[in-house]
């Protein structure tokens, strides 16, 4: 059954074009949510954006971009409001993760994760946050992890930059609260996204949420006005 609270309200995602990004998108059209799509992939954005803009008569909105560059969450700003569009709900979901010794990987590999996994949540966080305030209502959802709440060897830097989203999230839930605008950090274990593939993971025995449980939960959870959840 379709909840109600998104109808009408304009959706900004990060990492929409596969995973939890993409089922939040879906999630969120079924709601009649209106949606602006970002991630680095041009061509799977172009795709879904026609596919839920004719199935559920919505507007959607593609901006292609990579997160982990410097000033790109800048330019990503700067294109949602040349046309006069606003953000109600803002949804910092891109991210990566390696498993592997620490000096496996090379330093240019940390440093562009920890550059989307903090530096662009943070940005776009800041920059949205602004005008909901000034509107008195809005919210964010930032997608962490279970990863969050302890040290995890072999993934030392992705567990460090998601205990920062979920304490970075927590604390503007109670700054913001009081202006009507609402934080939430989404906290899911493993799911069934290319993350791992990504992540050079060994899954053998693993068990696996399905991205779309992921989304609903995230989105319950936000009307439920939870500050986290796992």
């Amino acid at each position: 059954m379709v909840r109600q609270g998104f109808e009408g309200l304009t959706a900004l995602i990060t990492g929409a074009s596969s995973g939890i990004g993409a089922a939040f998108a879906h999630r969120l059209a079924a709601r009649r949510a209106n949606l602006i799509l970002t991630a680095r992939s041009a061509g799977a954005l172009e795709q879904m954006a026609q596919t839920l803009a004719q199935r559920y008569s919505i507007s959607v909105r593609t901006i292609p971009a990579d997160l982990a560059e410097s000033g790109a969450a800048r330019v990503l700003f700067d294109r949602v409001r040349a046309d006069g569009s606003h953000v109600d709900l803002l949804i910092n979901n891109a991210g990566f993760g390696k498993f592997a010794h620490f000096l496996a990987e090379d330093l240019s590999t940390y440093q562009r994760m920890l550059s989307l996994n903090i530096n662009a949540v943070v940005d776009l966080t800041y920059l949205f946050i602004h005008d909901m305030r000034m509107r008195g209502s809005g919210g964010v959802i930032n997608v962490a992890s279970t990863a969050a709440f302890q040290p995890v060897s072999y993934m030392a830097v992705y567990a460090a930059s998601k205990s920062f989203v979920l304490s970075f999230t927590e604390a503007l839930a109670g700054e913001y609260q009081k202006y009507g605008v609402h934080c939430l950090a989404l906290c899911p274990g493993n799911t069934a996204t290319n993350f791992m593939t990504v992540a050079n993971a060994i899954t053998a025995g693993m068990s696996f949420a399905r991205p779309e449980d992921v989304a609903e939960a995230g989105l319950t959870a936000y009307l439920r006005k939870r500050n986290s959840y796992v």
